[in-house]
């Protein structure tokens, strides 16, 4: 007989404008075995980019991230999360506005939504923003994976001129704010 091994990861769905940016700088992130671009948050089943592009199917753009909590944990993700969006701008990023660019943390249990509401406590008593932060957190329900063209969108397009313009700028604030925890290259 047998046994199936245990997994010890746990998953986190976290929203900060296009999931494209979120997707790109997890990627590179040590102890994240995954990140897959999607939607959650919503009413609509299993809604298209399209639908959600419209602002009425309730989705934000999200990302569902699997990770190894004995590598990195849930709280350092929400560090990273909040150095790589505006938390402070409801319904928008930059130049992307609309529901589906809301800050949005999905927790998947107790423990994250105690992390969460804490970590955002923490940060507004810092001052860090000049306005308070609207992340919303909510329990998540369920993700619906974005299309096939949408995962590891800066990965296969670095050049298009989204990704030069906003994706670039956040990966590489990323790799230099959290340099001790990019992935080596193996």
């Amino acid at each position: 007989m047998t046994t199936q091994p245990i997994s010890n990861h746990e998953v986190a769905t976290l929203g900060g404008g296009c999931f494209w940016c979120l997707e790109a700088v997890y990627d590179e992130i040590e102890g994240v075995i995954s990140v897959e671009s999607g939607y959650a948050g919503g009413h609509k089943p299993n809604p298209t980019y399209e639908e959600v592009c419209t602002g009425k199917t309730g989705h934000a753009e999200v990302v569902q991230i699997t990770f190894d909590p004995q590598v990195i944990t849930f709280r350092d993700l929400l560090d990273i999360f909040f150095s790589i969006h505006d938390p402070t701008t409801p319904n928008r990023q930059g130049a992307d506005v609309g529901p589906q660019y809301r800050s949005i943390i999905l927790y998947h249990n107790d423990e994250q939504r105690r992390i969460a509401e804490a970590t955002i406590a923490e940060l507004n008593a810092a001052n860090i923003w000049n306005a308070p932060i609207v992340t919303e957190v909510q329990p998540f329900t369920v993700f619906w994976i974005a299309e096939e063209y949408h995962q590891e969108y800066f990965a296969k397009n670095p050049y298009q001129g989204y990704c030069m313009a906003v994706v670039a700028p956040k990966v590489l604030k990323a790799r230099k704010k959290f340099a001790d925890r990019i992935k080596t290259k193996r």
